[in-house]
């Protein structure tokens, strides 16, 4: 096993060695035990940066810590920005912010550890091959405290991390914050029809019904991949993506170039679900394919239809992660309305090192609140499932015998 030597900050992404990063646990397809997850992938983050969504102009300045051996090779390393404003983070804690300000203090700048505008979990203590991960793992966390104090950051903050790289960041001192997200477990369905049949009869029936109402008027659905990933496509898909998200919240964080760029570089790693009348395209939802998810990420439409939204975002995720055998689907932030199209409560987790002694006192008893009151209603939420009683449903994780 190789020791972990020496620790850099990089602040432009695009600087990182390609091949280096693909060594990484993660990064890259077939390259080691962990699955492939699209998010850490240097297609991906290259792109947040080279099309200006996620630079030091739109408050995202790139402070990546980088574990290298004594020729310079690549043995880990943390994403992560220095951030003046809490946007596109998807963990909130305006309300942190607020009561240190209150009291005289300053919470910007905070230092964050994510993949930006991605409420996804994926690994972010990242390991190459044949290296310590524990040694890696407590090399990174103790860098980001340092990093945290040489910056005079009010913070650190890692996000959407897996349940695996707790414990690294919990000997270091940090505090455990968790939330629920819904995702769809695949039971080694052969069809959706399978998995309907696992769903309470009247529930069965409803969402046949919502399916059927979501493609009247002449709609159709398509799936797009790969070649089919033109850039006629991508303009029609991005004016979905600006009138939706400007309607949500303001200004949508992607820019054009973003779509062009994962398009050339990741092709094979996108499905974008497409809906079609009378000729053009209305709707259209993006997501990302892993080794084993899928995951859904932005919705856009320039028509509005009862139900289209359901389909185009959820139905058809489940669709086609039964088809491609992945194990499940994760459909992005919030939203208890995916509850009844089959989607359970899943815990999610993130740590958090708070520099000032006052202000950390007064988020770890928030968070011990928090954390029950979490637990709690993912307990409420499980039992008003969809499923018929006695139906055999996967937990997340668990393997298809």
């Amino acid at each position: 096993m190789t020791t972990p030597v020496s620790i850099r900050i990089e602040t432009a992404f695009q600087a990182i060695d390609k091949q280096a990063w693909a060594r990484l646990g993660g990064a890259a397809r077939g390259q080691s035990d962990m699955a492939y997850n699209p998010f850490v992938s240097h297609a991906y983050l290259s792109a947040l940066e080279e099309s200006g969504s996620a630079t030091a102009k739109t408050g995202w300045l790139g402070q990546h810590l980088l574990i290298e051996d004594e020729a310079g090779g690549l043995l880990g390393a943390l994403v992560c920005y220095l951030k003046n404003h809490s946007q596109g983070e998807y963990v909130f804690d305006h309300g942190w912010a607020d009561a240190l300000e209150r009291a005289g203090g300053q919470y910007y700048p905070k230092l964050q550890c994510c993949v930006p505008f991605t409420p996804a979990t994926g690994p972010r203590l990242l390991t190459a091959i044949g290296t310590d991960p524990e040694a890696t793992g407590a090399a990174l966390t103790a860098g980001l405290q340092e990093l945290t104090r040489r910056l005079g950051a009010s913070s650190a903050h890692v996000t959407f991390l897996p349940e695996a790289e707790l414990e690294s960041f919990d000997d270091a001192g940090f505090l455990h914050r968790m939330d629920q997200q819904f995702h769809f477990t695949n039971a080694g369905y052969g069809s959706h029809d399978d998995f309907l049949e696992t769903l309470a009869s009247r529930k069965r029936k409803a969402l046949k019904k919502e399916r059927r109402a979501a493609l009247e008027n002449g709609i159709s659905i398509d799936w797009l991949t790969g070649s089919d990933l033109t850039e006629d496509i991508w303009d029609q898909f991005f004016a979905f993506y600006m009138d939706t998200g400007s309607r949500k919240w303001g200004r949508p964080y992607l820019t054009r170039r973003f779509f062009s760029l994962i398009g050339e570089r990741m092709p094979e790693d996108i499905l974008l679900v497409m809906a079609k009348r009378e000729g053009r395209y209305i709707a259209g939802a993006i997501n990302f394919i892993g080794e084993d998810a899928l995951y859904g990420r932005h919705w856009g439409c320039i028509e509005d239809h009862p139900f289209l939204h359901f389909e185009v975002c959820y139905h058809q995720a489940i669709d086609f992660a039964i088809a491609r055998k992945l194990a499940r689907v994760e459909a992005g932030a919030q939203g208890e309305h995916k509850l009844a199209r089959g989607y359970l409560p899943v815990t999610t987790h993130s740590m958090h090192h708070i520099a000032h002694p006052g202000l950390r006192r007064a988020v770890e008893a928030y968070l011990e609140r928090e954390r029950r009151d979490v637990e709690a209603m993912g307990d409420m939420l499980s039992e008003h499932g969809p499923f018929r009683k006695g139906a055999r449903q996967l937990r997340e994780g668990e393997e298809i015998e």
